[in-house]
């Protein structure tokens, strides 16, 4: 090939792309596709969450009404007792020989006030006829009388020995978990004094955690607008209480009393929720984290967290408008509940919003938006509680 047709060819090959490179530069390219959709708009109730601890409905220390000598036992440690079960028995032969004292001093004030009713009654047919006088009536009356009393008095010390036999039989007083025996037999217990062991209740069982004042007021204001007082439960508001057992599922209970004042140091009150446990999986002093519900029922505009930007201190939600122009919205989130963001402020669930690929939009550009629509619940992330978010 020779030089002046290698040159033809050259100059046929430019001449052909430089046209094509001329419109590939005046054409303009096209917006980059991005996943758009509406908010989400639907009735929710707001959470807190708070952490507490398990406490027990009821507990007792059982002591003895009666001082004695520990004789038996029965019950092993730990187990699970009934009201009424024998616990302990005190030596009871003191008290069996008290109590056959005050039977035999009953019968002899009965048999004393058999006889003073029959001289009482002598005297006053005496009397009547005149073959006795005035004043030995007056003694026969008294006598009976003063037998009448010793016999009260008899009865009362034998009731008193009775009882005394029956409280060396230290029976449970409420049903639940007993502790270990905190004293072995054979020693000596001092009555009302000598704790001998422990009883909780375990089902139900009590949850206590403490609110803060800021929070305190949303709910005792949620509370009067049900007509009741946080006092009271605020009419048996539902809670959600989790345990560190990430297998174990969330126990379900209602709120049922709060503490009448603010703690002057911590600037906190104590509430507390009750709840079932049937399987006795909760136990008294274990930790816990509850949700609460924080407000009464009002729309709400839902938004993936993932639709949420940030420009600056600013959470910015990005809108796009009918001719794909891309531009931003600041917000105010709030909680997370059925797998969303709540928007406090800035949207009113009219916006068609981007959900996916906020890296290929920019404010003031134009994008090709893809609809979608957004479920109404996420079921790939579990409902959460409005505890310290941005914005609140």
């Amino acid at each position: 090939m020779t030089d002046v047709l290698r040159r033809i060819l050259a100059f046929g090959s430019i001449a052909v792309l430089m046209p094509l490179a001329a419109m590939a530069q005046g054409a303009p390219a096209a917006p980059p596709p991005v996943t758009v959709a509406k908010p989400v708009v639907r009735d929710v109730i707001d959470s807190d969450e708070f952490i507490g601890r398990f406490q027990p409905v009821d507990e007792v220390s059982v002591r003895s009404r009666v001082g004695g000598y520990l004789q038996e036992v029965h019950f092993e440690d730990g187990a699970l007792v009934k009201q009424g079960d024998l616990l302990f028995v005190i030596d009871q032969r003191p008290f069996i020989t008290a109590l056959n004292q005050a039977k035999a001093a009953l019968e002899a004030s009965q048999s004393t006030l058999v006889f003073a009713d029959a001289q009482y009654k002598r005297a006053q047919s005496l009397a009547s006829s005149g073959s006795q006088s005035a004043q030995t009536l007056d003694d026969r009356r008294r006598e009976f009388d003063s037998a009448q009393a010793n016999v009260r008095g008899a009865q009362a010390a034998a009731d008193r020995a009775a009882l005394d036999l029956e409280y060396t039989e230290i029976k449970a007083p409420l049903s639940g978990r007993i502790d270990r025996r905190l004293i072995s037999t054979g020693n000596l217990v001092q009555a009302d004094q000598t704790v001998l062991t422990t009883i909780v209740s375990l089902d139900p069982i009590d949850f206590y955690f403490d609110v803060d004042e800021r929070r305190l007021l949303n709910f005792a204001d949620t509370a009067r607008k049900m007509g009741t007082d946080l006092q009271l439960g605020g009419g048996g508001v539902d809670v959600s209480v989790t345990i560190s057992d990430p297998t174990a599922k969330p126990f379900k209970g209602k709120l049922d009393f709060a503490e009448n004042r603010v703690d002057n140091e911590s600037g906190t009150i104590r509430i507390r929720a009750r709840l079932a446990n049937p399987d006795l999986v909760l136990q008294p002093g274990l930790f816990g984290r509850v949700q609460v519900a924080a407000s009464n029922t009002y729309k709400a505009i839902l938004v993936p967290d993932e639709a949420i930007g940030s420009d600056q201190n600013e959470r910015v939600v990005y809108v796009v408008a009918d001719d794909g122009k891309v531009s931003t919205k600041p917000v105010r989130p709030g909680p997370r509940l059925y797998g969303y963001r709540v928007i406090r402020e800035g949207l009113d669930g009219t916006e068609t919003i981007i959900v996916n690929g906020l890296m290929r939009a920019r404010p003031g550009s134009k994008i090709t938006p893809q609809m979608s629509e957004l479920p109404q619940e996420r079921q790939d992330t579990a409902p959460e509680a409005a505890s310290a978010e941005n914005g609140q």
